[in-house]
């Protein structure tokens, strides 16, 4: 079953995750998200997948991946999903950098993604490796997103097997759960596998929803 979480244009307050970042939805619905995208492979077969079984996720998508696959992100939003800045090239060390710096690559990858679909709303921001400091936070809230961290992560990024993802997801998902997946970085053959089974597991014991 899916339930649309309905945000005002406030931003969320703080959350419980490193330096204020946001770990739960917030509500009992649990939420699935992609990291590393768009990838001109595996998110056209997650989104065929995600729209099989009528469902909605939110994608972080790296700006390098947004420049060069610019159709991707606006079939997207044409899916009815939520746009998360990821930075412009996965920097892990951000938490190391000056203002100046994080601020430049949040808005460039920000400009990226609304060249690309023009009119679309970028709601949250994901910090590679979950590197968060404060700084980053405030940055990310004075832009106008959301810092959006994770609550299980079955680590597919190292594509384990698809069974051991699988297993991870349904041990470790609650109420209000947010799911960290991938569709771009890499082969994500074992992820779309595990996919196949923990769509319709998921949304038979949850609402899934996109953020």
């Amino acid at each position: 079953m899916q339930a649309e979480l309905v945000r005002s244009t406030a931003l969320p307050g703080g959350g419980d995750g490193p330096s204020g970042s946001l770990r739960t939805t917030g509500t009992s619905a649990v939420a699935l998200t992609f990291d590393d995208g768009p990838s001109p492979v595996w998110t056209p077969k997650v989104l065929a997948l995600l729209k099989r079984y009528h469902l909605h996720a939110t994608f972080c998508l790296i700006g390098e991946q947004v420049k060069e696959y610019p159709k991707l992100v606006a079939r997207i939003v044409a899916g009815g999903h939520t746009l998360c800045n990821h930075s412009w090239d996965h920097d892990e060390f951000m938490y190391q950098r000056s203002t100046t710096y994080i601020r430049s690559e949040l808005t460039r990858t920000d400009k990226a993604i609304r060249k690309a679909a023009p009119g679309a709303t970028v709601r949250y921001y994901r910090q590679p490796g979950g590197n968060w400091s404060k700084r980053i936070v405030r940055v990310s809230r004075q832009l106008g997103m959301a810092p959006l961290d994770w609550s299980v992560d079955p680590s597919d990024w190292k594509r384990p097997p698809a069974s051991s993802i699988v297993a991870n997801v349904k041990s470790n998902t609650g109420h209000g759960s947010i799911v960290l997946m991938h569709d771009g970085g890499g082969d994500r053959s074992h992820t779309y596998a595990a996919l196949r089974t923990l769509l319709p597991y998921l949304s038979r014991r949850y609402d899934l929803i996109r953020l």
